[in-house]
C-alpha cells in the first residue's frame, strides 16, 4: 500500500471497523440463541416438574382427564368453526334498517294502468298481538313451534324429533325449523334448500332472540309470512280468503290459516279447497296433541269446516309479479334518500293480454305434446326493444311450483348461443358471404360434430348459421381470436356480456356451441341488440314508481340505464339478415309470422335436455325454452319444433293491430299494421294507439306531473286567491286515460 496515500489508510480503517462490527454482531447473535435455547430447556423442565404434581394415572386418567381434554380440543375447534359459519349469517344484518327494509309493500299496475296484484307486507293499522283470537295463536304454535316460549331460537328437541319422524317415514313429513328460524328466513334469506341457508338461518334465529322479545318475534311472524294468493300476514290472508279481519276468524278458519304456513300455495283454499280442509284437520289434531284444546273443543270445527270466498276465476300474473317485486326490492336502494315510506304504486311493462296468451300457449303445448316429447316444463319471456318485459312465464303451473324458470333457472342455450359467436366474427372483419370451413376441427381432445352428421366443406357464414353447423361456430371463434381458441372465446364472452348476459360463462372448448348456462329473460333481451342497430338494453319490469300519495319518484326512461352501443349497426344488420334466413329457410320455419318479418335462432343441447327458440321482430323479442327440472332428456325435441310453435302463437297475438316497425338489414314489412287474427278470441287484443299519439299522451302526462309539483307553490307568487277555472270531470278522465298509454 502506498504510504503517501492517507485516503487509502482511511478506507482500510473503515473496512476494518465494519469487519469487527459484524464479528461482534455474530457473536452476540450466537450467544443469544444459545442462552435462549438453554432458557427454553430449563423452563420446559420446570414446567414438567410442575405438571408432574398433577399427574393422574389409571382409571382416573382414561375416564376423566382424557375425555375432558378431548372435549376441550373439540370444543375449541367447534367454536372456531361456528364463528366462521356465523360471519356470513351476521352480514345479512349489517344494515341497521333491516327491519324496515322487510316492510316493502307494492301495488302493481300493468302498462295501461290497471291494477294486477300486490306483493309485500300489507301496510295498515297492524293488529296488536293481544287482539288476535286465542285459538288462532294456539293453532299456529301447535303446528309450527310448540316449544316456542321455551327454546333459545333453535328447538333442539323438536329438531331431533323431526329427524326421527322423517327417518321412520322415509321422507320429509315434519319440519325441524323453529318459528324463529322461519322468521329469520322470511326476513333475511331466500327459499333455496341448501346447507348454507340452513346454517345462516340457525345463527340468525339466535340473533333475533337476543334482539327481540318472544312476543315481538311471534307478531312479526304472523305479519310477515307468505300466506298464498299474493298475501302476506294472517290479517291479509283472512281478508283474502274469508272477507274478514283476523280478529274475527273462527276456530275452523284459524286452523285453515295456520295450515298455510307450511306450503301456502299447495294448501291455499282458492287453489285446492279439499287439500286446505285436510290440512286444517291436521292443525286441529295438533291442537289436541299439544294439549292446547280437547277433542270436544275441536269437534265442532271438524264437522263444520271453514267456508272461503270463491276466487278460482281470479287469475293473477304471479310469475310476473314475483319477478317485478324482486326487481323493486333491488331498486328501493336507488330511490331518492328523501323517500322514507315503504309503500309504492309501480307501473310495470306488463301487457296483461300478452301475459295470458303466453301462459295459455305454454300450458296448451305441455298438455298436448308434453307426454310425446317427455317435456314437463317450459318458460318464456317477451320484451319490447327498450328492454321492458311485456310477459314472463316461469313454468307450467304457478300453484304447483313458484320457481321462476324464466328468471332464476340456469340452462344451456345450445345453438341459440351462436349469434354471439357470429356477431363476434363479423366484428373481426368477416362478411355474411365470407367463405368458412365446415370440416373436422378439434380443440384439444374435443372434436365437435354437426347435428346432421358429416361435413360440407367450404360454405358461407349465412348458410352455416341457417343450417346451424357446430364446426363452423368453433372455426369462427378460432378465426376471431387470430388462430387462438382461448382468445376467440374471450372475445365472444366479452360481447355476450356487453349484450346483457350476466351468468358465469365458463371458458370451455364447447362454449361456442352453447355449453355455458344462461337465464331465459337475459338471453331473450340480449337478442334485442340486433333489431336495435347494435344498441344493448337492460331488461326491466318496472317503468314507473310512485309513492302512496301519487308522487312519481322514479322512471326507467329518465333514471334507468340507457341503451349502449356494443356493436356496429352494420354488424347488427348483417346478423338480422342471416337470422332471418334461419326463420324463412332454416331450422325455425315454424316460427314464421304472416305479414311480419322475423329473425331468430333455434337451440338444442346434448341429449335433448333443452330446446330453445329466441327470435325478434321490429317490435318485440321473445324467447321460449322447454325442458325438465331434473335435466332428464326430452324425446328428440328440437328448438324448431315446440319452442318455435309456441313462439309463433305468442308473437302472432303480440303483433295484432300494432304499428309494425322494420328490422334494420331486412326488407320492410308487407303492411304497416299487424294483422288481426279472427280465431284469437280467448284474449281479445285491445285497441292500439299510434306511436305519435302515444308520445303525445306521454308528454301531456309528464306536463301534468310537473304542474302537480309546481301547483302548491302557485299562491305564493301573487295575491290572487280565487281558484282557477276547472273543467268538470277533466281530472278523472285524465287519470283514467293517461296511464293507459301504449308505447309501441
Amino acid at each position: 500500500m502506498n504510504q503517501n496515500n492517507p485516503e487509502g489508510r482511511r478506507r482500510i480503517s473503515l473496512w476494518e471497523r465494519f469487519r469487527r462490527f459484524m464479528l461482534d454482531l455474530d457473536s452476540r447473535l450466537d450467544f443469544g440463541i444459545f442462552k435462549g435455547f438453554r432458557w427454553s430447556r430449563e423452563a420446559f423442565e420446570r414446567f414438567v416438574v410442575f405438571m408432574d404434581r398433577f399427574h393422574v394415572g389409571g382409571w382416573r386418567r382414561w375416564l376423566l382427564v382424557e375425555p375432558a381434554s378431548e372435549a376441550l380440543t373439540l370444543g375449541y375447534v367447534g367454536l372456531m368453526l361456528m364463528l366462521a359459519l356465523a360471519v356470513p349469517a351476521f352480514r345479512e344484518t349489517s344494515d341497521e334498517d333491516w327491519l324496515k327494509k322487510s316492510e316493502l309493500a307494492v301495488v302493481f299496475l300493468d302498462r295501461y294502468g290497471n291494477e294486477v296484484g300486490a306483493r309485500g307486507i300489507k301496510h295498515n293499522d297492524s293488529i296488536p298481538l293481544e287482539d288476535f283470537p286465542d285459538h288462532l295463536i294456539k293453532a299456529v304454535l301447535a303446528t309450527e313451534d310448540r316449544r316456542f316460549y321455551e327454546h333459545f331460537g333453535i328447538d333442539i328437541a323438536g329438531t331431533m324429533r323431526a329427524v326421527v319422524t322423517n327417518a321412520r317415514a322415509g321422507g320429509v313429513v315434519q319440519g325441524g325449523s323453529s318459528l324463529s328460524q322461519q322468521l329469520a328466513k322470511n326476513l333475511f334469506l331466500s327459499n333455496e334448500r341448501t346447507l348454507e341457508r340452513k346454517v345462516k338461518e340457525a345463527f340468525l334465529a339466535m340473533w333475533l332472540e337476543t334482539r327481540l322479545t318472544k312476543n315481538e318475534i311471534l307478531k312479526l311472524y304472523l305479519d310477515r309470512a307468505y300466506m298464498g294468493g299474493g298475501t302476506y300476514g294472517v290479517d291479509a290472508a283472512a281478508q283474502y280468503y274469508f272477507g274478514k279481519s283476523a280478529r274475527d276468524v273462527t276456530l275452523p278458519e284459524a286452523a285453515m290459516l295456520a295450515g298455510l304456513f307450511k306450503a301456502p300455495t299447495k294448501f291455499a283454499p282458492h287453489i285446492n279447497l279439499p287439500a286446505a280442509r285436510a290440512r286444517a284437520n291436521v292443525v286441529l289434531d295438533n291442537l289436541v296433541d299439544a294439549g292446547f284444546m280437547t277433542e270436544g273443543q275441536v269437534f265442532g270445527a271438524r264437522r263444520n269446516p271453514a267456508k272461503t270466498i270463491d276466487r278460482r276465476d281470479e287469475s293473477a300474473p304471479n310469475y310476473y309479479l314475483d319477478f317485478a317485486f324482486d326487481e323493486m326490492r333491488k331498486l328501493v336502494d336507488k330511490l331518492p334518500k328523501s323517500v322514507s315510506e315503504r309503500a309504492f304504486v309501480v307501473r310495470t311493462a306488463l301487457d296483461s293480454g300478452l301475459q295470458q296468451t303466453a301462459e295459455k300457449a305454454i300450458e296448451d303445448a305441455i298438455k298436448q305434446y308434453g307426454r310425446d316429447y317427455h317435456a314437463k316444463q317450459a318458460a318464456t319471456a317477451v320484451a319490447d326493444l327498450d328492454g321492458g318485459i311485456r310477459a314472463i312465464v316461469g313454468g307450467v303451473d304457478y300453484g304447483e311450483s313458484q320457481f321462476n324458470r324464466a328468471s332464476d333457472a340456469l340452462r344451456q342455450p345450445g345453438s341459440s348461443f351462436k349469434p354471439y359467436v357470429y356477431a363476434t366474427a363479423l366484428m373481426s372483419g368477416l362478411k355474411t358471404n365470407s367463405q368458412v370451413i365446415d370440416g373436422p376441427i378439434c380443440v384439444g381432445n374435443w372434436c365437435p360434430k354437426n347435428y346432421a352428421g358429416g361435413f360440407s366443406g367450404a360454405t358461407t357464414m349465412t348458410s352455416a348459421l341457417t343450417r346451424s353447423l357446430n364446426t363452423v361456430a368453433v372455426w369462427l371463434t378460432r378465426r376471431a381470436g387470430g388462430g387462438n381458441d382461448r382468445a376467440g372465446r374471450n372475445k365472444v364472452v366479452a360481447l355476450a356480456r356487453a349484450m346483457g348476459l350476466t351468468t358465469p360463462l365458463t371458458d370451455t372448448p364447447s362454449l361456442p356451441i352453447g355449453a355455458a348456462e344462461v337465464r331465459v329473460f337475459e338471453h331473450t333481451v340480449a337478442y334485442a341488440t340486433f333489431p336495435n342497430a347494435g344498441k344493448a338494453v337492460t331488461p326491466h319490469a318496472v317503468l314507473e314508481v310512485r309513492t302512496g300519495m301519487g308522487e312519481t319518484i322514479w322512471r326507467f326512461d329518465r333514471d334507468g340505464p340507457q341503451p349502449r352501443q356494443v356493436m356496429p349497426p352494420q354488424v347488427a344488420a348483417d346478423m338480422a339478415f342471416m337470422m332471418n334466413k334461419v326463420v324463412e329457410e332454416g331450422t325455425a320455419r315454424r316460427a314464421m309470422l304472416n305479414g311480419v318479418k322475423a329473425a331468430g335462432k333455434t337451440g338444442t343441447t346434448n341429449a335433448y335436455r333443452d330446446a330453445w327458440f329466441v327470435g325478434y321482430t321490429g317490435n318485440f323479442v321473445c324467447g321460449v325454452w322447454f325442458g325438465n327440472d331434473d335435466y332428464s332428456p326430452l324425446n328428440r325435441m328440437t328448438g324448431g319444433s315446440m319452442p318455435a310453435m309456441v313462439w309463433h302463437t305468442i308473437m302472432e297475438y303480440a303483433h295484432q293491430g300494432v304499428e309494425l316497425k322494420n328490422i334494420p338489414g331486412l326488407p320492410p314489412n308487407p303492411a304497416q299494421t299487424g294483422p288481426r287474427i279472427a280465431e284469437t278470441t280467448d284474449v281479445p287484443r285491445p285497441a292500439m294507439l299510434s306511436s305519435k299519439g302515444a308520445q303525445s299522451l306521454v308528454r301531456i302526462e309528464r306536463l301534468m306531473d310537473e304542474a302537480s309539483r309546481v301547483a302548491p307553490a302557485l299562491p305564493k307568487l301573487g295575491t290572487q286567491t280565487s281558484a282557477p277555472p276547472t273543467v268538470p270531470g277533466a281530472t278523472a278522465a285524465a287519470d283514467k286515460v293517461l296511464p293507459a298509454v301504449r308505447r309501441d
